[in-house]
């Protein structure tokens, strides 16, 4: 049974009949080189395919040996589409006796959440509200424009120049939840539009990578807080996070720096330096590297645009200093926001659960309120976020009571704080995890 399950399926030639495959033969291509993975009971081979699959080959080779329903659902707002590209690399199905989900994952609470998701879609809360995108994008836009004008009429002074860069940061950082709907293809019915925006919002708007985000952050939801698969819990070595990795560091005698501080010396590393200096290098060697000439014109657009409005009234240096005080401020609000749905969860290495105990494991919700919901992006419902990334996030309020009860039906706990809380809670995980560390490290 399975056996030469390779032939045929990265040719496109079709197979003469069907072959079936056990999940124990399946979980063994989860290899670098050697990849397979299984769609609704078919299983196929994306070996190949894989170095150009247009969410980043990494996202998708994280799903190897597993079933990727729930995550091919997730990520593509026309699976049917879709299809037509994993048609060649069918190589067979699952056996007949074998169970749907891998790993022995509770088939009734995968079928109770892919119930969950075809009712939000009989609800039409897949389908976004143009009107509201067109005036996030307008009150985006009026930001910009009042910036220049208040520059323009009051001069340069001290304060003018303060609020000028607030103005400027608080623009930047809506950007940044705006391009974060595009990417996530929330907007508009068809791919390409949605590619096409997102371009133009964290290229024009913003000067990032379209490419870059897309293959960083698809990763991130693929597989939140899962050591090597998430990159937002990479932090080469310079924070420890969770439970696990603190005391492995500490017994195996890691000090890169003093973690039991890292509470502490969090605020002059990570809300500071994480936009202006981490992600300006990273997004910058990215596009170069990987030859993303497309979003590096419209990054140089953005500079552009910026250089010519403000070196008149600033000159190059004092231009350039204020998108540094600019990047500085958006990097804290940046900061504080994504890392308070998640430092605060379950951090660890890959435990294979279903779709909807991985992403809640690893997530939070901030409690509602017309501020909190604009402060970050819609981001307070981290939770409905990351089970369906593709769902406009107007909409999330409205799927949000589904989600609980289905949580509280199987006994998954469903974490909603407060916005102050939150940002006290990434403060108290670090000093946990620090002090894990320390133990590990002197008695361990």
């Amino acid at each position: 049974m399975g056996k030469g399950g390779e032939k045929g399926g990265e040719s496109g030639e079709p197979e003469a009949q069907i072959r079936f495959y056990t999940w124990e033969e399946i979980q063994k291509h989860n290899l670098r080189t050697d990849k397979w993975l299984v769609i609704e009971r078919k299983v196929y081979n994306i070996t190949k395919w894989a170095n150009r699959h247009p969410g980043g080959q990494r996202v998708i080779s994280h799903c190897a040996g597993e079933d990727a329903t729930d995550a091919f659902q997730a990520f593509h707002i026309n699976p049917t589409l879709v299809q037509k590209f994993l048609k060649p690399l069918l190589i067979g199905e699952l056996a007949p006796g074998e169970p749907s989900q891998d790993r022995d994952k509770n088939s009734q609470l995968v079928e109770d959440f892919r119930t969950l998701r075809k009712t939000a879609e009989d609800m039409n809360l897949f389908r976004a509200n143009p009107l509201f995108f067109s005036l996030y994008l307008g009150h985006i836009i009026a930001m910009e424009v009042a910036a220049w004008l208040m520059v323009s009429y009051f001069g340069t002074g001290w304060i003018t120049t303060l609020i000028l860069a607030c103005l400027l940061t608080t623009s930047q950082a809506q950007a940044g939840w705006l391009q974060h709907d595009f990417g996530h293809l929330s907007v508009f019915k068809k791919s390409s539009w949605n590619h096409i925006v997102h371009k133009f919002v964290i290229g024009h708007l913003k000067g990032a990578s379209a490419n870059w985000w897309n293959h960083r952050h698809f990763q991130h939801h693929a597989k939140p807080n899962i050591f090597k698969k998430d990159p937002d819990v990479n932090m080469l070595h310079i924070f420890v996070l969770g439970d696990t990795q603190p005391v492995e560091y500490g017994k195996k005698k890691l000090k890169y720096l003093p973690y039991n501080h890292q509470h502490e010396y969090f605020f002059l590393i990570f809300p500071p330096l994480l936009i202006p200096v981490y992600f300006q290098i990273q997004i910058i060697s990215t596009m170069i590297k990987r030859r993303f000439w497309a979003d590096l014109a419209w990054a140089i657009s953005y500079y552009m645009r910026y250089f010519i409005t403000y070196i008149p009234f600033y000159g190059v240096l004092g231009s350039l200093s204020l998108l540094t005080f600019v990047r500085f401020l958006e990097s804290h609000w940046f900061v504080w926001v994504t890392q308070m749905n998640h430092i605060p969860m379950e951090i660890d290495c890959e435990k294979h659960r279903d779709w909807l105990s991985s992403q809640v494991a690893a997530t939070c919700n901030i409690e509602q309120s017309f501020f909190n919901d604009w402060f970050t992006g819609h981001l307070n419902f981290q939770i409905e976020h990351h089970l369906f990334p593709t769902m406009p996030r107007h909409n999330f309020w409205k799927v949000k009571p589904l989600v609980k009860s289905l949580c509280a039906k199987y006994g998954v706990q469903y974490e909603e704080k407060p916005l102050g809380k939150a940002f006290v809670d990434i403060i108290g995980s670090l000093k946990k995890s620090g002090d894990l560390w320390l133990d590990a490290y002197l008695h361990k």
